[in-house]
């Protein structure tokens, strides 16, 4: 898998019914996973989007998720860019140098679905996520 670069946006509970709306727009495969695949089923939220990942005939990547239970969401500042692939050492490089000098809100580091991820905001005050897949922390 090489590298890839896109936009991630989050929703207020309505990330199926918009990341749905998007694949009428642009066809496609959509790609969701729940909270709750990934922790407690019967968690107040469980059936929120955890991710979700719209694929384009066209080349386009849209991926997308609810604001998890407990953090804010904020319209109009909901929108974060995406770093994602495999090779983990240019992820780690590019994670070092978007996130010197910016805030991290999540470290970059293994995660409850296998991947290493990390999110933070530039000095810029661009919010950015980076997920390295089947790597180990």
């Amino acid at each position: 898998m090489s590298s890839r670069l896109n936009p991630y946006i989050s929703f207020k509970d309505n990330a199926r019914e918009a990341m749905e709306f998007y694949q009428g727009v642009f066809g496609g495969t959509l790609n969701v996973s729940t909270f709750g695949e990934f922790g407690d089923k019967d968690a107040p939220g469980a059936d929120g989007v955890m991710h979700a990942m719209l694929e384009t005939p066209q080349g386009f990547t849209l991926m997308g998720a609810d604001t998890p239970p407990g953090m804010e969401h904020n319209p109009g500042t909901n929108f974060s860019v995406s770093l994602s692939g495999d090779d983990a050492d240019e992820l780690r490089g590019w994670w070092e140098k978007l996130s010197e000098g910016g805030q991290v809100a999540v470290p970059l580091e293994k995660q409850m679905w296998g991947d290493v991820f990390g999110m933070c905001m530039d000095r810029f005050g661009i919010g950015w996520m980076v997920n390295i897949a089947g790597a180990q922390s």
